[in-house]
């Protein structure tokens, strides 16, 4: 059940309960009106840990977290506009690529691929998205 912002109560988020939510002070999606996003979301189970070494493993469960935020709030990956992609090793790209591409290839977002340092070492990859729902 997405938690409403009482100040705003057009918004609404979704969180995993991730201990860097909590630490850093975000949620992992927010849906305000039509608009969702989704933060940076990485492969991680349900105790926070990176899920595998392996890219492909690690881009499943980043997807399916996001599909679960955005059907929490109202959304799905139909709704996706713009994904970013950040690898930590360039060699990932194609990996990721068939993976995202088995989510998005017929809804067809504007996606960036950038190659980037992460706090967690062990993560390979993150993803994050936005959506907007329409009706």
């Amino acid at each position: 059940m997405p938690d409403t912002d009482p100040k705003r109560p057009s918004r609404s988020r979704h969180s995993t309960g991730s201990s860097y939510e909590f630490r850093f002070g975000y949620s992992r999606a927010v849906r305000d009106g039509n608009v969702i996003r989704i933060a940076g979301t990485a492969g991680l189970n349900e105790n926070g840990q990176v899920v595998s070494d392996d890219v492909t493993e690690q881009t499943r469960r980043a997807l399916e977290i996001m599909g679960s935020a955005l059907e929490e709030l109202g959304g799905s990956f139909a709704d996706v506009i713009m994904t970013r992609i950040y690898v930590k090793d360039e060699r990932d790209i194609d990996s990721v690529a068939v993976i995202h591409g088995d989510v998005f290839r017929e809804i067809r977002p504007a996606t960036s691929v950038l190659k980037v340092g992460f706090i967690d070492p062990r993560i390979l990859v993150e993803i994050e998205a936005e959506a907007i729902v329409s009706g």
